[in-house]
């Protein structure tokens, strides 16, 4: 049975391929950006248009995209600035808690009632950061500590409602975000070392297709042999 699933960032990496993955299967993707021209060539029925950083912007996009009834949402959206707790901007800061926590609670908030009428479920695509703080992550791996903390709430909150909530934790997958994150560090990178966004890709959907008598609460993955993040040689 095809499912109507909203995909955070489908304009491109991840969000992308995993919305070509549903489309591409049957389901109904309701797919978000933060403008309608990311989105070109990213098969969807219906778009989610709003800037992640403004997440008061967001009632007025949900109320626009008329949605009513909802199997999924995955948060695969986020943002990651490489600094230490010392040099960290202020602006940095917000920009990294407004998208990756405050607009991903405000947003599942919203889309709640939706939720509930198809006793569904809400993916929170986290990382290895929100397990373990490296150095100069502080703002990212916050921000992704507290998106455990909102899932976790939300699980308990929301099991008799029937709703089901997964966090998951991959590692160095290949995507521009891996990338300018190396890029930051000064550290080699071999996507070769990296697992693909279509593995990755294939997980969630595979979560998402769970039988209805469980749920994944918690999953972590990383590629059998990942490359250290060390100074170029």
């Amino acid at each position: 049975m095809s499912k109507t699933i909203l995909v955070t960032g489908a304009g491109r990496g991840l969000g992308r391929t995993l919305a070509e993955r549903l489309s591409a299967r049957g389901d109904t993707v309701i797919a978000h950006a933060r403008s309608e021209s990311a989105l070109a060539g990213v098969p969807h029925a219906k778009s989610l248009v709003a800037d992640l950083a403004e997440p008061g912007s967001l009632a007025d996009a949900v109320a626009a995209a008329g949605i009513e009834r909802l199997d999924a949402l995955v948060h695969n959206a986020g943002v990651l600035n490489v600094n230490s707790v010392e040099d960290e901007t202020l602006e940095w800061w917000q920009r990294t808690l407004a998208v990756n926590v405050v607009a991903v609670a405000e947003l599942t908030r919203l889309l709640l009632p939706a939720l509930r009428a198809a006793r569904g479920h809400v993916v929170f695509l986290n990382s290895g950061a929100g397990l373990n703080a490296a150095p100069k992550l502080a703002s990212y791996a916050a921000s992704k500590h507290a998106l455990k903390a909102i899932a976790d709430a939300l699980r308990a909150e929301e099991r008799g409602n029937g709703l089901r909530v997964t966090s998951l934790y991959p590692s160095h997958f290949d995507t521009d975000m891996q990338r300018g994150l190396r890029d930051q560090y000064d550290s080699d990178y071999d996507p070769a070392r990296a697992m693909s966004p279509e593995s990755v890709a294939a997980q969630i959907t595979a979560v998402l297709d769970a039988p209805a008598d469980m749920v994944v609460n918690d999953l972590r993955s990383e590629p059998p042999n990942p490359l250290p993040i060390s100074p170029k040689s």
